[in-house]
């Protein structure tokens, strides 16, 4: 059974920095392309930043590039989102997700209906 869970949200003021996790299980992390998503309030779910399955290849919202880094640690199936100079704009529920059998080691991906497993969330809510 595919588990993704996130952790790490929390409530921070404006300009602070958070770091978000995702912890694998059930599948063989290191071949997986993942990538992390938002859903604010009343809108859609949307990409907030990708990264390829061996790590080499990352690409970011607009928004976020700059403050946001993603990361993967394939040893310990575990990816993260370091978020930094937090804007009330990010707030957001968090979620990663998971996309089995990528075309190529390198790619990436940006639409959710490109991914195949998803965690439950975590809540970022950056105050004023």
């Amino acid at each position: 059974q595919v588990r993704l869970v996130e952790s790490g949200g929390g409530l921070v003021r404006a300009g602070g920095s958070l770091r978000v996790s995702c912890a694998a299980s059930g599948r063989p992390f290191s071949s997986d392309a993942m990538g992390w998503f938002r859903q604010g309030p009343g809108k859609e779910r949307a990409f907030v930043a990708a990264i390829s399955r061996s790590g080499g290849r990352t690409l970011y919202r607009d928004s976020v590039k700059g403050r946001f880094t993603i990361s993967r640690d394939n040893t310990n199936n575990t990816m993260f989102l370091q978020m930094n100079s937090l804007k009330p704009e990010d707030t957001a529920v968090y979620y990663c997700a998971a996309k089995s059998n990528p075309y190529s080691s390198e790619s990436y991906y940006i639409q959710t209906i490109d991914y195949d497993y998803w965690g439950q969330g975590t809540q970022v809510t950056v105050s004023s």
